[in-house]
């Protein structure tokens, strides 16, 4: 008879845990913020027990909106949300680029943090303008990312006719992890970036070539900039300015730049209940994001909200919990 109870507890509980839905967290490469923010944030769903969440290195922000799109399977409890640019989360909304003919049914949950479009080089590569790129080697993250897409419009802008194949001496596609190191060893020029401030890898990076005698350049962006004009133009209200300040990698100078909040996203199927439980459990667990990972500082409940104008929808489990806190107005 205990031997029967026994067994059907654990029955009764691996019934349970499988009932629990199941979400894989699309992040980005080891090395950026995404990759650390997304594991924080399944390990704070994990511990408040609200779903089996389990954080995933990517492509970064396109192919995290495409694994939600063509992975998700409500009828297994099977959910891919991630974190996202949002153009690149707009593109996949509206159906264009590489989600032509198959649009993503994605939902916004909230609003993370500012990203700011690097473009990295050191003071003596001579590299001041996007111009100077030409016959330099060059990486622009991982093929057909969102950032390789921001790169080709912007260097488009400065250069008629821009094709990477020819313009640059060399075109790499590497993550920023391994383009931090190729400049540090040399064996690269400048390369392309979006992250939140401090991204790990460039601030290695800067110590690196500080400890060598040399010093970080960060290729000015101003808002008055053709190219900058161009990529605003073409994700109106999403691409924003900002600058990078001179401490952050001990530049000579602060840094003009582009600037992109970030929203973590899941898909439409994802119900409404299982939504209003996990931006509960983060937003009730700020402080250990906070610690975690230091852009996240900008993720709040205020922030939270703030893509709320733009035409990707936040899903209805997430503005019931904003409603009931007094931020969706």
């Amino acid at each position: 008879m205990r031997w029967v109870l026994v067994s059907w507890f654990f029955w009764f509980f691996g019934l349970i845990l499988a009932q629990k839905p199941q979400v894989l967290i699309g992040t980005g490469g080891v090395g950026g913020v995404y990759f650390y923010y997304g594991t924080t944030i399944a390990e704070i769903l994990n511990k408040a027990g609200v779903v089996q969440a389990q954080a995933m290195q990517s492509g970064g922000s396109i192919e995290n909106l495409m694994l939600l799109r063509d992975r998700t399977d409500p009828a297994r409890g099977l959910y891919y949300c991630g974190t996202a640019l949002p153009d690149a989360a707009l593109m996949a909304f509206l159906g264009e680029e590489r989600f032509q003919g198959r649009p993503a049914p994605v939902r916004i949950l909230f609003t993370m943090y500012p990203n700011y479009f690097h473009v990295v080089t050191t003071e003596e590569s001579g590299i001041r303008v996007l111009q100077d790129l030409k016959g330099k080697r060059v990486s622009t993250e991982v093929p057909g990312g969102i950032i390789e897409y921001e790169a080709r419009i912007l260097m488009s802008a400065a250069i008629p006719g821009f094709d990477p194949k020819t313009h640059f001496g060399k075109w790499e596609r590497v993550r920023v992890a391994e383009s931090a190191s190729l400049l540090a060893e040399g064996n690269l020029d400048a390369f392309f970036w979006s992250g939140g401030l401090p991204t790990g890898s460039i601030l290695e990076l800067a110590g690196a070539l500080s400890r060598r005698g040399k010093r970080l350049y960060l290729v000015p962006l101003p808002p008055e900039s053709t190219p900058v004009q161009v990529l605003q133009r073409r994700f109106p209200g999403v691409v924003d300015t900002g600058v990078i300040p001179k401490g952050v990698y001990n530049t000579r100078y602060d840094t003009p730049t582009l600037t992109f909040w970030n929203v973590f996203v899941c898909p439409a199927s994802l119900p409404e209940e299982v939504a209003y439980a996990m931006v509960k459990a983060l937003f009730e667990n700020l402080p250990t994001l906070h610690a975690a990972v230091a852009p996240a500082r900008d993720t709040t409940l205020e922030n939270a909200v703030r893509s709320r104008g733009g035409k990707v929808p936040y899903h209805p489990g997430a503005v019931r919990y904003f409603q009931e806190k007094g931020v969706w107005r």
